[in-house]
């Protein structure tokens, strides 16, 4: 009998196509990868209790990256190009969740993904804790795999 326990959410690995510093796949945190549908009423006629909703369009969130602050990278790089010169080049992310052999239980492709915002969490004096870069991507649509 195949065990069907849910997947845990704390060993992942995120791989950004065009950039293979490794250094670029450790995140602290993944959000984001949500579609809604938009819909719009349609009242009927003669029909008074309720008005129709027919679908319009799907709608996906922006992608959220968190990683501890550190030095240069590809990743770092690609926004820099994008926020200081305005030149977009639209990469795929692909996010895999991993099994205890390090496999992919799933894995998802952001599609056509560019930089929109860089934060740098607050610096507290008065805290021990790690430096922490959130990352933030616009994006067509994402597929799921496997």
């Amino acid at each position: 009998m195949a065990d069907n326990y849910p997947y845990v959410s704390f060993h992942f690995k995120v791989s950004i196509a065009g950039l293979e510093d490794t250094e670029d796949s450790y995140f602290q945190s993944v959000s984001g990868l949500d579609v809604s549908m938009d819909t719009e009423e349609y009242a009927e006629g003669g029909e008074n209790r309720f008005k129709h909703k027919l679908p319009v369009k799907t709608k996906y969130s922006n992608l959220i990256l968190k990683k501890g602050l550190a030095g240069s990278t590809g990743l770092t790089d690609w926004f820099k190009e994008s926020m200081e010169n305005f030149n977009f080049e639209l990469k795929t992310i692909t996010i895999d969740l991993l099994n205890e052999k390090h496999e992919p239980l799933i894995t998802w492709n952001v599609v056509n993904a560019f930089p929109v915002k860089l934060a740098i969490e607050p610096f507290n004096s008065m805290e021990s804790k790690m430096a922490i870069e959130s990352m933030e991507f616009s994006y067509q649509y994402f597929t799921r795999i496997n």
